[in-house]
């Protein structure tokens, strides 16, 4: 059975991308900071007849994020796909935002995709096989003023996936980005289409592989 790793699982994107890959066989591994919530998620998709795991992740913690691709990897073999979801959304300004929380959140926004990004990698070169998914944002294209860190990190996501995309393709890695120009609630049509968007980007054929496209309502 292939492996599929949610870092940052919430109940919008991320569970409804988890979902879509347990309905074509996946098992799929949560992991979140909030483990109630997280386990909640599971259970929704155990209900169902999927294989669903759980791990508590602090996605701002380099070593927290670097053991648990290690573990899931050591626990369930190869590590298929992984989708990095994780983000800090903080409503603040150039002005109104101490270095500390900004620090902090780009820890998470885009630090804990480099390092998710940096472990899977080695593995999948190995195997010459693999998808790296990151949940990006139109901030990323167009900045927000009142929202700095998360248009920052954004940002990265995107030069991340764009920057890998031709590189990793060469060690047979596909690493894409979804670009979501949409307010996305829990359980809504927005989260199923972008689920329905990274999946869209797992099953290219190589010769058709890309690395960005733009989810919008």
């Amino acid at each position: 059975m292939k492996t599929f790793l949610s870092i940052g699982t919430g109940p919008g994107i991320g569970f409804a991308t988890a979902e879509r890959f347990a309905r074509e066989g996946y098992r799929v591994v949560l992991s979140a900071r909030n483990m109630d919530r997280t386990l909640a998620l599971a259970e929704r998709l155990i209900s169902q007849g999927y294989e669903a795991h759980t791990r508590q992740v602090d996605a701002g913690n380099a070593q927290d994020v670097a053991a648990l691709v290690t573990q899931v990897e050591a626990q369930f073999g190869a590590l298929d796909v992984l989708h990095y979801n994780a983000a800090i959304i903080r409503q603040a300004t150039v002005t109104e935002q101490p270095v500390d929380t900004f620090n902090s959140d780009l820890a998470v926004n885009i630090g804990g995709a480099l390092v998710a990004t940096q472990t899977a990698l080695r593995s999948m070169y190995s195997r010459n096989a693999g998808t790296l998914l990151l949940t990006g944002g139109f901030f990323g294209i167009t900045p927000n003023p009142d929202f700095l860190s998360l248009s920052l990190g954004k940002a990265g996501i995107r030069s991340l996936a764009l920057g890998l995309f031709e590189p990793a393709k060469t060690q047979g890695v596909h690493v894409a980005t979804v670009t979501v120009a949409a307010f996305v609630k829990p359980e809504s049509e927005e989260a199923l289409g972008v689920a329905e968007a990274f999946w869209a980007l797992h099953s290219q054929p190589k010769e058709n592989w890309t690395a960005e496209v733009t989810y919008s309502r």
